[in-house]
């Protein structure tokens, strides 16, 4: 079983950058993990996967201004993402799935606010 705390949420303005951080409490070697947020007043969706090989994945809405990535060695997910829009304001988790299980694991999410 593996913890997952994200970080690095906050209030930007739109055009600018965040750096999302997603902590496991242990190896995420082997694991699929990825992003989803939550608008407000909206359903959790998808934004981004890596799987363990192969390139990662986008929703349409953010491709080309986020980009996931992992750092195996410190078991920490990042989401770069620039050029925000008003529209990418939402509460942002972090996914874990072991490749060889059905099992989910899920962070506590952080909160993304877009606006001038």
């Amino acid at each position: 079983q593996v913890q997952l705390v994200e970080s690095g949420g906050g209030l930007v303005q739109p055009g600018g950058s965040l750096r999302l951080s997603c902590a496991a409490s242990g190896s995420i070697f082997n694991y699929i993990m990825g992003w989803y947020r939550q608008p407000p007043g909206k359903q959790r969706e998808f934004v981004a996967i890596i799987p363990t090989r192969g390139s990662p994945n986008y929703a349409d809405s953010v491709k080309g201004r986020f980009t996931i990535s992992t750092n195996n060695a410190k078991n920490t997910v990042y989401l770069q993402m620039n050029s925000l829009k008003p529209e990418d304001t939402a509460v942002y988790y972090c996914y874990g799935r072991p490749s060889y299980s059905a099992t989910t694991y899920w962070g506590q999410g952080t909160q993304v606010t877009v606006s001038s």
